[in-house]
């Protein structure tokens, strides 16, 4: 180095140099660095078309992302501290500090060549249908943490010329002040844990959590954050650790089953309903859905009111309207294709209220999807509320502006 320094300086500038050794180290540092910047670029050119040569030209596909994301190509970012390492006996001053510097840019470079090898690890390993079951961010955000953290310690000892033993003894005293720092990433480490182990929480799921206004698809598990895209295309990023400590509804079961439910109730007038005439049995027997059920109950019936006293009404059975109708939509959903005719199908009586008697409508679609879902649902009750009237049955609703218009204009006629 000084061979070189006095190549390049005129006389007087080396006489000045001479008597301002810091100026001349500066100016020595300066050089070094000017040349490490420029066989860094040199290599980097080099290093680059030869690795993007090779992994081209390969048939796996790992090397690429390794590619994309650079882990090939960090190594070069240690030509600055070889350059510095090399150069360091040249000064007459502060050799040893160039030293250290030179191993602190090497313990830098490695901990970045390791985050790129971390995310492109996670991006290989998301690739895959188990990444959906077991994700695995969590943990690589942890030992990436924990190698920032040894990396960290080595760069102190390095520059205070301690043992990375006597550091961690220090840590140690300051274990309350680190658990609190670390809240969260130790919370966040457990409860990643908890989720991979107890499989709760994948990619993709459907999640409600409403105290946390989430209600959406799972897109992302990190150590702190879960992040959810709601349904209006809002994001919700909810802790990780809230998911031990408050309940959630996970909509998987019902993805995984191909069923979505149906459950949902026709409000029945209590006033409109009533036992069937003998010619409305006549009419609803020519309904082909109902023909054979009316022709056994009509049967049925007939054998039970010969067996009483039929002078007192109550003795005997009759038909209702409602009743008629309930088969009827029973039916009715027994013979759509678009439902799961292998779970659940059911038309029966809610809790019966202030607003009439309900009837509920349950069972499950053959589809899970939203739309389809919703269109299925709506053929079923626009079809079930306009036939409603056929079997003489009113649907209940509170009173409403037209009704209290026509209520007026009747009582302007009387």
């Amino acid at each position: 180095m000084q061979t070189f320094f006095k190549m390049i300086t005129p006389d007087f500038l080396s006489d000045f140099f001479a008597n301002h050794i810091l100026i001349r180290m500066l100016f020595d540092f300066i050089a070094v660095s000017i040349l490490a910047f420029i066989l860094t670029f040199v290599a980097r050119k080099i290093v680059d078309v030869i690795i993007k040569f090779t992994v081209t030209r390969t048939k796996t596909k790992w090397d690429d992302v390794f590619f994309r994301h650079g882990v090939f190509s960090k190594f070069v970012n240690m030509v600055p501290a070889l350059v510095f390492f090399w150069s360091a006996s040249s000064f007459e001053r502060g050799s040893h500090w160039l030293k250290k510097l030179s191993f602190c840019i090497i313990i830098i470079v490695f901990m970045d060549i390791i985050r790129a090898a971390n995310k492109a690890m996670l991006e290989i390993y998301d690739s895959f249908e188990i990444s959906k079951d077991r994700p695995l961010k969590g943990l690589m955000q942890i030992i990436l943490i924990v190698i920032y953290c040894v990396g960290l310690i080595a760069i102190v000892s390095i520059l205070l010329d301690k043992s990375p033993a006597l550091l961690l003894s220090g840590l140690g005293a300051m274990t309350a002040v680190i658990m609190l720092i670390f809240r969260d990433t130790i919370l966040g480490f457990v409860a990643g844990l908890q989720i991979a182990a107890n499989n709760s929480i994948r990619k993709g799921d459907w999640i409600v959590m409403p105290q946390n206004n989430a209600d959406g698809e799972v897109v992302d598990i990190a150590l702190h954050t879960v992040k959810i895209q709601n349904w209006d295309k809002t994001i919700a990023n909810i802790p990780t650790h809230k998911f031990l400590e408050e309940s959630f509804t996970n909509w998987r079961g019902m993805v995984e089953s191909g069923g979505r439910r149906i459950c949902r109730d026709i409000l029945i007038d209590v006033s409109s309903i009533r036992c069937l005439t003998d010619e409305e049995i006549a009419k609803f027997s020519r309904i082909e859905l109902l023909s054979d059920y009316m022709k056994a109950k009509t049967a049925e019936i007939s054998s039970w009111n010969a067996k009483v006293n039929a002078e007192i009404p109550v003795n005997t059975r009759r038909l209702t309207n409602i009743g008629t109708f309930r088969e009827y939509a029973r039916r009715y959903l027994l013979n759509n294709d678009k439902l799961r005719q292998d779970l659940t199908l059911l038309v029966r009586f809610s809790d019966f209220g202030e607003h009439g008697i309900p009837l509920q409508i349950y069972a499950f679609t053959k589809t899970t999807e939203l739309a389809e879902y919703e269109a299925v649902q709506a053929d079923i009750f626009d079809h079930l509320i306009a036939t409603a009237g056929f079997f003489g049955l009113t649907l209940y609703q509170q009173p409403g502006w037209h009704d209290i218009q026509v209520l007026a204009e009747n009582f302007k006629g009387k």
